[in-house]
């Protein structure tokens, strides 16, 4: 109801003709419509009233006249005056829905999230998170919202779910699927219904309370017309009524409009009763004028707000003060005033039209997008392929379509059934052909599980068995086979493979015990050769090369003493001389004496292997190095027809001749070695 419905007549030439508002949604509230059989009976004892006004008062035969005629007149809302003015139809409708609790208007400041685009898990979250932080009564849009897209999510699940157990050849009668998720979502679900149900039935009680105080301050401010006492201390009750009015609660939102509209009926006759004492009513309507305008002006910069959601609600908080808190002004002022109000307002209401008709273009884009992305799923689905690797990837990308489609956005409302179900259907058709392939890739899986059942019936058959020689290369073999069979059943993999590792491990380690055991003095000896080594490495030398020759003499010959090694193991030997030959290079003593010793001690442990080769490999070694050095000697010489006019203590010719002499010395080891390699042979 506008200002203009009820504001405009204050001054009683117009009365307000009432009608009950169309409730916004059914309620099982007992509270019977008294405000309707109020009005009618207001409408049927008007004119009586007035005459007990004009008596009371003690007007003059014109004033009593002149309310008589204005009490006459009924206000007519024309057909285009309601057009006009559904803008703020809209803002009263919303504002009587929070008139059944002051809380609930606190919905408009929950945020709007795209539940579309969510899991089912996700969605359980939401859901949980408004449970616990907001008030039961603010939160069933959303709640709604929820449901309605998770039970669309499940469905879709379920029938995924069916299709596949169907596949595997069960029967659709026993089929029944549920998990995790779901049991959560009809917990918390159930634990809103409980809280609501239970919010609406205290609040229920409290509602018809409250209905009934605001009916019993209508009566008594009807009954201030007839009352005899002076016209201040009338005045002052009239206002304290007005604050009981203002704290008297929440009431049915079915009642909200009509209940205001006869309470300022009657406020607005109480003022025409007034009309003899201009000064208190000139008081009331100058205090009323200025907190409107400051209303009008904050209408205003909300109406340049680019927040229409944000000032639309905050213009609702308006309407209602003006509406509720508020009362009429001078008449000079009514239609200046509510026309600014009403200008603010449309405008604000046009921008929130326009932000919505926006709205509904990027959901027709949206749209747009979710046909593509459905068009892509049917056409993955229509491709048949019978590679478990190409399946894979179409699985991936089948997912990765169905995310982009969640997070697409809003389509129109009209067309939000139709675009899930074409959706739907395209994942159906994919899923169809997927579980088709797998349905038979499984029965290849049965029969590779048979095959390897076989092998592992093989591997702890002779898991046990002494026979080395023989079951070795049975189990490497069986070992290969197992390799070569396909894949089996999920569910059975790691359960035979276990069983299948446990057979071989089981023979494997017993041959690699027994083996051990047969060759322990090997890896004694190897312990020992360690120890020798480590102290080897922190011998200390003496100044006497001759005593030093030999202790390192002493140490080769008690390694060799030591025996054979692992043959994994046999790297040992080479760390041995290793280390010999670094204890060598610290002796002060003549170069190729050293040299020869250490040779020595290298033919020692050659002549000790089974293996001739290593001696033909050492001569074959020497060998190819006294033919380098006497190419070298020769190349030097050769050299030295270039310098036939140089002196001989140039010092380019000099060094040249220390480099030939260095070569034969050299020449003269590598030649010694190779009779002592030569020597070993007899």
């Amino acid at each position: 109801m506008s200002e203009h419905d009820n504001l405009q007549d204050a001054d009683g030439k117009k009365e307000v003709e009432f009608q009950e508002t169309t409730p916004t949604q059914d309620t099982t509230s007992p509270i019977e419509t008294k405000i309707e059989k109020e009005v009618e009976i207001e409408v049927e004892t008007e004119v009586e009233t007035e005459e007990k006004e004009t008596i009371e008062v003690k007007a003059t035969e014109e004033t009593e006249k002149e309310v008589e005629a204005k009490s006459e007149e009924p206000t007519v809302t024309t057909e285009n005056e309601s057009t006009k003015e559904e803008y703020v139809d809209e803002i009263d409708a919303s504002n009587a829905e929070d008139a059944e609790d002051e809380s609930n208007a606190e919905r408009h400041e929950l945020e709007d999230k795209d539940y579309h685009a969510m899991s089912m898990d996700a969605l359980v979250t939401e859901l949980g998170s408004l449970l616990k932080h907001h008030k039961i009564q603010t939160i069933s849009k959303h709640v709604n919202e929820i449901k309605t897209e998770f039970n669309a999510k499940f469905g879709a699940l379920i029938d995924e779910k069916k299709e596949e157990f169907v596949a595997e050849g069960g029967n659709v009668i026993d089929f029944y699927y549920t998990d995790d998720t779901k049991k959560a979502f009809n917990s918390l679900y159930k634990d809103y219904k409980s809280s609501i149900n239970g919010y609406y039935k205290e609040r229920e009680q409290n509602l018809k309370q409250n209905l009934e105080n605001r009916l019993a301050i209508i009566e008594e401010i009807k009954g201030l017309l007839s009352v005899e006492e002076n016209i201040n201390t009338t005045y002052k009750h009239f206002k304290e009524l007005q604050e009981t009015w203002r704290n008297a609660g929440p009431i049915p939102r079915d009642k909200y409009n009509n209940a205001w509209n006869t309470y300022h009926h009657h406020v607005e006759r109480f003022y025409d009763f007034l009309h003899l004492n201009n000064d208190l009513r000139d008081m009331d309507f100058k205090h009323n004028f200025e907190q409107k305008l400051k209303i009008i002006e904050r209408a205003e910069e909300l109406a340049e707000d680019d927040n229409t959601n944000r000032s639309f609600r905050e213009l609702q908080v308006l309407h209602k003060m003006w509406k509720e808190e508020l009362g009429p002004v001078g008449k000079e002022h009514r239609e200046e005033i509510w026309g600014r109000f009403s200008k603010a307002t449309k405008t604000i209401h046009d921008k929130r039209q326009h932000y919505y008709a926006n709205l509904d273009k990027v959901h027709e884009k949206n749209l747009e997008k979710k046909e593509e992305l459905i068009a892509k799923i049917e056409a993955i689905a229509k491709d048949t392929t019978d590679s478990h690797s190409v399946w894979q990837k179409k699985i991936k990308d089948i997912e990765t379509l169905r995310y982009a489609f969640f997070k697409a956005g809003k389509v129109p409302l009209k067309l939000n059934e139709a675009t899930w179900a074409k959706f739907k259907d395209a994942v159906r058709t994919f899923n169809r052909g997927k579980n088709h392939f797998y349905k038979d890739l499984k029965k290849d899986q049965y029969e590779n599980l048979q095959k390897k059942k076989d092998l592992i019936k093989t591997a702890e058959a002779h898991k046990d068995s002494d026979d080395f020689t023989t079951v070795t290369p049975l189990m490497k073999n069986i070992q290969n086979q197992w390799k070569k069979i396909g894949h089996v059943p999920r569910r059975d993999s790691d359960k035979i493979w276990k069983q299948f590792k446990g057979a071989c491990n089981h023979y494997f380690d017993r041959m690699h015990a027994q083996r051990k055991a047969q060759d322990q003095h090997l890896f004694d000896a190897f312990d020992k050769k360690t120890k020798l080594l480590d102290n080897l490495k922190t011998l200390e030398l003496t100044d006497d090369p001759k005593v030093d020759i030999k202790t390192l003499q002493s140490k080769i010959t008690e390694w060799k003493a030591i025996g054979y090694v692992p043959q994994n193991k046999r790297y040992i030997d080479g760390k041995f001389y290793k280390a010999i030959d670094d204890l060598f290079d610290k002796l002060k003593m003549d170069k190729s004496e050293l040299e020869m010793i250490k040779f020595d001690s290298k033919l020692e442990n050659l002549a000790n292997s089974e293996d001739t080769r290593l001696l033909d490999n050492e001569q074959n070694f020497i060998r190819k190095k006294i033919d380098e050095i006497k190419s070298e000697i020769n190349q030097l010489e050769n050299n030295l027809q270039f310098f036939s006019n140089v002196k001989s203590d140039n010092p380019l010719v000099k060094d040249v001749h220390k480099n030939i002499e260095n070569h034969k010395n050299d020449l003269v080891t590598w030649k010694a070695k190779l009779t002592k390699v030569r020597g070993m042979y007899s």
